[in-house]
């Protein structure tokens, strides 16, 4: 909106704030009183929601989230992917339930029939042969970036700008505004310069990542299918594909996060793309809200490490390959229940028509009021961003960003019972999301938009 009348907008973002402030008492009473907690958060990045403090919930079900003032909320937030299965899904209680209560035994740094059951399922959806547990798609990225080294005895990796992999500390590198490798803006007292052991270029652009891939040097492009965390940013045709051409010909390997773009399908992205990497990494998702993560091998990679090993490397001990409660019961049984009764391959089914019918409103709304946004779709998971057509790279998106509007639409949904992923605008669809839910969010979007364009248009 070239023509934003930004102190309209401004009176409209206060406005929203007082009804927030208003109609949230004991969430504001929770974060005031909290003087214990460091940043009055049980963890800081609570405080990325819009309107000063964030909503205490007292508890969640389904796609609802229920505030300590007792407004029931539509959640398309769900917990930032974390949640993708919907909040304490009926499987996943019931099998916290054996695992806890009946069976016992939350760690024991023992195996059981779970271990297996999980990663022959990830077998079947992803297609690589091997798999190992971790406790987030953090530590399954960190882990993996030490393997990838230790098998191509090659110093670099190489990420693309603004991709999304955990805190991963190489990882937070962009290509700044004059086109050179720099560490992110805001990336908090790195141990080093991440642009030593880094190469970085923008998504979709393959003659780039020719050029750094020359040099040699790079064991892993370490990539998300498509940048989730900046916007949704899709592979161009043929994009994907050159990747993999390219890291072929220079003899590195390809490692795909999947923590966010499983959202494509019961395979992710792999799957839905037919792609065919050297491993992949995933979390948040794949246990319902208990912490687990796990990293899948081809079989190559997998005996390359075992040769590695035979020949003196220590994955067991002193490697800083593993964790204490990697791969514990509790996960296990919790990703057993997730994948096999509620992320099946029949409810991705629904929870891609439904972001169907969620983008499909919004585009509505937006070529209705001539609006240069968009919105983009990945299977279950959709976002708008303030630019048209869409950004086709994470710098591209970054520039898009527009945070007073942000926080207006975060709010006026807030408000009025919707809930939207907090530093973003992206919604994602759960096997207990309705077509109602939905149908709200397309009313409550139309009259935000609508009352934005008309007080703010000269």
């Amino acid at each position: 909106m070239d023509n934003l009348n930004r102190l309209q907008l401004a009176h409209l973002v206060a406005r929203e704030h007082g009804r927030y402030d208003d109609e949230h008492p004991a969430s504001r009473a929770l974060h005031a009183d909290a003087e214990h907690l460091f940043a009055r958060v049980p963890m800081t990045w609570m405080n990325m929601w819009p309107g000063g403090f964030p909503l205490g919930f007292s508890g969640a079900h389904g796609a609802i989230v229920t505030d300590l003032d007792g407004h029931e909320l539509i959640d398309f937030a769900l917990g930032d992917t974390g949640a993708m299965a919907g909040h304490s899904p009926a499987p996943l209680v019931a099998a916290m339930h054996r695992r806890v209560a009946q069976d016992g035994g939350v760690t024991t740094m023992l195996p059981n029939e779970d271990g297996e059951w999980v990663a022959a399922e990830l077998t079947r959806r992803f297609g690589l042969p091997q798999w190992s547990f971790t406790l987030s798609a953090t530590d399954a990225n960190r882990w993996l970036l030490r393997l990838v080294r230790l098998v191509t005895q090659r110093p670099k990796i190489l990420v693309f700008s603004y991709s999304y992999h955990g805190s991963v500390d190489e990882s937070f590198v962009i290509v700044d505004e004059q086109g050179r490798a720099a560490s992110r803006p805001g990336n908090v007292a790195p141990a080093f310069d991440p642009t030593l052991t880094t190469r970085v270029v923008e998504f979709n652009d393959l003659a780039a990542l020719e050029r750094e891939l020359r040099h040699g040097d790079v064991a892993a492009v370490l990539t998300e299918p498509a940048l989730t965390n900046i916007g949704i940013v899709l592979p161009e045709p043929g994009f994907l594909e050159g990747v993999r051409r390219l890291c072929d010909a220079t003899d590195t390997l390809l490692v795909l996060d999947e923590t966010h773009t499983f959202s494509a399908g019961p395979g992710g992205a792999t799957r839905r793309f037919a792609l065919a990497p050297d491993a992949i990494t995933i979390g948040k998702s794949l246990g319902g809200g208990v912490p687990c993560g796990a990293y899948g091998l081809s079989a190559d990679l997998a005996a390359r490490v075992l040769r590695a090993v035979a020949s003196g490397a220590d994955l067991v001990d002193v490697g800083g390959v593993g964790g204490t409660l990697a791969g514990n019961a509790l996960s296990l049984a919790a990703m057993r229940a997730v994948l096999g009764e509620v992320l099946t391959d029949d409810a991705f089914t629904t929870m891609e028509d439904l972001a169907t019918t969620f983008t499909e409103g919004v585009r509505r709304t937006i070529d209705r009021h001539g609006l240069d946004w968009s919105i983009s779709q990945l299977g279950a998971r959709c976002e708008y961003r303030f630019a048209r057509p869409a950004p086709i790279n994470g710098g591209a998106s970054f520039a898009s960003a527009d945070a007073l509007l942000e926080e207006y639409l975060h709010l006026y949904c807030v408000n009025r019972g919707i809930l939207l992923t907090p530093f973003h605008n992206m919604a994602l669809m759960s096997p207990a999301t309705t077509a109602d839910h939905v149908a709200r969010h397309e009313v409550i979007f139309d009259e935000a938009v609508t009352e934005l364009v008309n007080a703010v248009r000269r």
